[in-house]
């Protein structure tokens, strides 16, 4: 198998594992502190990629602790946002709107480096505004807070994987993965500590389960992936395949949480699902002229 074959399953294994996180958070966060949960689930991460990556951890440098902070900002907003996000809303709603994230990185890329928007990216970005209108809006035109922190946290993750593009490459992001886990870490340890209300060692074993999976799968395994991957594969390319994220997110829920899949979630989420994959389709390429050519 390829290098670029096994990264593209990888990914597609992590996208798994997170969809099932946003159940899973939801059952061990419960009525426990947020903060505490996401704490203990990036130190967890930290000490496992320690270990895995010691022979980068003992190497560190400035410019690698720098780098980590920088990628950590975005991707700690994003985490805090749409974890925040499922104390208000269904996790497999959460799920489908964070799919927005692949609109979200042409769109970011286009505002910043000031190139020309192609046809297709209009028309993508309205089918997703569209089916996030059809999932969001209720009956009396109010949107959900949960959903709104749920965009927020998808225009935070599009930031992250745009800054991850651009510093893989330059440099080596491995040196810098334990520094930025340890930096949200950091960040929410330090908002856990103005809540006097957290209970920092719950007596719940789906609290403790839930961090320990998060950290394992969904952080370390995931982000570890979709950094390697982004030495080879483009922040648009990895984000695509996060297309399959909310199809597990959904089945996750339906089978752990019992959520319902209401004719608006499936309608609205099939039109972001399908806004996706029209950011992505190269419409003039040789290989799909061949296609359409034998099926007609």
């Amino acid at each position: 198998m390829e290098r670029r074959q096994l990264l593209l399953f990888l990914l597609i294994l992590g996208t798994a594992f997170w969809g099932v996180s946003y159940s899973v958070t939801k059952m061990a966060i419960g009525h426990y502190s947020l903060n505490i949960f996401l704490f203990y689930r990036f130190l967890l991460a930290v000490v496992v990629l320690s270990i895995v990556f010691w022979k980068y951890v003992k190497d560190l440098n400035r410019e690698a602790i720098k780098t980590g902070f920088v990628l950590a900002v975005p991707m700690f907003l994003g985490i805090q946002l749409q974890t925040t996000a499922l104390k208000y809303t269904d996790a497999s709603q959460c799920s489908f709107i964070a799919g927005l994230t692949v609109i979200i990185i042409p769109m970011l890329k286009l505002a910043i480096y000031r190139t020309n928007t192609p046809l297709k990216i209009w028309i993508a970005a309205l089918t997703a505004l569209t089916g996030l209108f059809i999932i969001a809006i209720t009956d009396k035109f109010t949107i959900n807070v949960g959903d709104l922190f749920t965009i927020s946290g998808a225009f935070a993750f599009a930031v992250y994987l745009i800054s991850v593009e651009k510093h893989s490459a330059a440099k080596n992001l491995l040196y810098s993965i334990v520094p930025m886990f340890a930096f949200c870490a950091l960040f929410t340890f330090c908002i856990a500590l103005t809540d006097s209300q957290a209970v920092w060692f719950p007596n719940n074993n789906t609290f403790w389960l839930g961090a320990v999976y998060c950290a394992l799968f969904s952080t370390a395994f995931m982000y570890t992936v979709s950094n390697i991957s982004q030495r080879y594969l483009s922040a648009e390319r990895v984000a695509v395949i996060y297309l399959f994220e909310p199809v597990f997110g959904a089945i996750g829920a339906f089978f752990i949480l019992g959520e319902n899949l209401s004719w608006r979630l499936l309608l609205g989420g099939t039109l972001i699902f399908s806004a996706t994959i029209i950011s992505e389709v190269n419409f003039k390429s040789n290989r799909l002229k061949f296609f359409a050519k034998k099926l007609s």
